[in-house]
């Protein structure tokens, strides 16, 4: 069976990340679309989500019109609080297969802004 360049990069990414991550930070896993951004922070040693956003829950996408550099600063913001609630402060970021530029960056920094360590 052939695995596609996409399954591979993931692969690549994330295993590299579990190696070096300690084990007492969650991972923070990001997709994204061509309209839609979402993030969950994951206990990988249960296998559980913890805390998930995105932009197409009702109360961001409700809103206004919103560029999609607009639209991760919003879902990064709500994570953080999310995560805030939660006492999670420490999570390492799994970027998956996206490049570390664009929506990706403007969300980074904003969970940076918002007392969030990676």
């Amino acid at each position: 069976m052939k695995i596609t360049t996409s399954i591979r990069k993931r692969f690549r990414v994330s295993n590299k990340l579990k190696k070096v991550a300690p084990n007492d930070r969650y991972r923070l896993s990001i997709s994204r679309s061509s309209k839609n951004i979402s993030a969950q922070i994951i206990d990988d040693s249960k296998s559980v989500t913890l805390v998930s956003a995105s932009s197409i829950e009702k109360d961001i996408k409700s809103g206004s019109k919103k560029n999609k550099s607009e639209l991760s600063k919003i879902v990064a913001e709500k994570l953080a609080k999310k995560a805030q609630e939660k006492k999670i402060t420490k999570i390492y970021f799994d970027r998956g297969i996206y490049k570390y530029h664009g929506r990706i960056k403007i969300f980074a920094e904003t969970l940076r802004e918002n007392g969030m360590e990676f």
